[in-house]
């Protein structure tokens, strides 16, 4: 398969908003190995390029628009509109021919790309192959009666997929085309949130799937014993097994003198497999070539991926790693029986649970009025259900889970690309 993106574009700059998107559809088409031409205006500065658009894999086409004609002169198409259609025309068709689908964005819906929304439909009567999806970026214009070639923005055109952002927008994009509802589809538009990431979290997602998670724990800590990594292990779970969800916990450990990570690291496992956690679902930075820990930066930036951070150390003063968490949007679970702990976690607003402490001369243990297992399971149950009631923790996982470009194009771009897909575009 071979798709082309037909742009505008005589520049790059982020701030124009489908500049974004095309760099989104750019990464997903190359992720999937599929061979891509970007076709731009013959007046686009190639200087420009950054990011994806430097991929060696692209193909660039500068589509011919020599006259650069201004098409309107009051109210009216200028002399010569026609013959540059046809010019541009013969260009498309001689650029489109190998390949199998071409996105186009907003050059149907513009009435400033009218030129090109005229030679599109001129050079699709020789392109019965090429299927179409035209990308509507703004709100569906209101349809008009209006005459040729004006009317072009409110006329279907064949083996033409259209689409928009959002579902709301779906009833006026018919419309807008005269076109039945079935031939319209939802693509929203993707924050890749690994885009802004460091290297090191980079490295990371590549072996651990940061973004699909219902719940990503992430929790920095030595290696120590006082640390209680297993107390995190052992919680989380205790809400997999309550939610039957996908729950991941990334333990962003660095080394201690106090315990040999040999055996520490097996008991954590160990702990969490018990308590209802899969294999895969612990990991641990040193594993996957941190040995000797994660950068701090690094852990800043997981804070923003992850929804919930567990804190039973036994022994804090006024942890940074906690404030931190709170400042990126996680839901606070700290251990009460550590008064730093208590006292921060209360001014937070961070859920308390009681596990062993060790501060101010004290180190004891803490007894549960059944099992721990069962205490963690009543605590987890009011976590959960606080959770979902969080607008903010809802919003901020959902834009992780759902808007990232691996779900919208898994889940609306690549059935869009091939009729033999069996997975139907989820109009969200």
């Amino acid at each position: 398969m071979k798709v082309a993106i037909l742009t505008m574009f005589t520049g790059l700059s982020s701030t124009y908003s489908v500049v974004n998107v095309v760099a989104e559809q750019l990464r997903m088409l190359l992720d999937a190995h599929i061979a891509t031409k970007l076709l731009v205006s013959e007046h686009f500065s190639c200087e420009e390029k950054v990011g994806v658009f430097l991929d060696e894999r692209i193909e660039w086409v500068k589509i011919t628009n020599k006259r650069n004609l201004n098409i309107m002169e009051n109210g009216k198409i200028r002399d010569g509109f026609y013959e540059e259609a046809d010019v541009m025309a013969h260009d498309l068709v001689r650029n489109l021919s190998d390949v199998d689908v071409c996105f186009m964005h907003d050059i149907l819906y513009l009435g400033e790309f009218l030129l090109q929304n005229v030679a599109v439909r001129t050079a699709q009567q020789q392109l019965p192959d090429v299927r179409f999806i035209a990308f509507t970026h703004s709100f569906p214009a209101t349809p008009q009666k209006t005459d040729w070639p004006f009317s072009a923005r409110f006329t279907p055109m064949p083996n033409t997929t259209y689409v928009y952002p959002t579902a709301s927008g779906i009833p006026a994009l018919a419309k807008q085309y005269d076109v039945p509802e079935e031939m319209c589809q939802v693509v929203n538009n993707s924050l890749d949130f690994l885009a802004f990431c460091s290297d090191e979290v980079r490295t990371v997602a590549q072996k651990v799937d940061l973004l699909s998670p219902d719940y990503l724990v992430v929790y920095p800590a030595r290696l120590s014993s006082g640390k209680q990594l297993e107390k995190v292990a052992s919680f989380c779970g205790a809400i997999k097994e309550l939610t039957r969800r996908n729950v991941t916990v990334l333990f962003c450990d660095f080394p201690s003198n106090e315990t040999d990570p040999k055996s520490y690291k097996p008991l954590i496992q160990l702990t969490g497999y018990e308590a209802g956690l899969n294999v895969d679902d612990i990991v641990f930075t040193s594993d996957i070539g941190f040995e000797k820990g994660f950068p701090r930066k690094g852990v800043l930036e997981l804070f923003t991926l992850s929804n919930l951070f567990v804190f039973p150390s036994s022994s804090e003063a006024l942890p940074l790693i906690l404030l931190e968490a709170a400042s990126r949007g996680n839901f606070l679970v700290v251990n009460e029986s550590v008064p730093a702990l208590e006292e921060l976690g209360k001014k937070l607003g961070a859920y308390l649970i009681r596990w062993d402490p060790h501060n101010f001369g004290f180190h004891t243990t803490e007894f549960y009025p059944q099992t721990e297992k069962v205490y963690l399971q009543e605590h987890a149950a009011k976590i959960v259900d606080r959770m979902q009631n969080d607008s903010v923790i809802h919003a901020k996982t959902l834009v992780r889970q759902q808007f990232s470009p691996q779900w919208v194009w898994k889940n609306q771009l690549e059935p869009l690309l091939s009729p033999f897909v069996s997975t139907k575009p989820t109009n969200v």
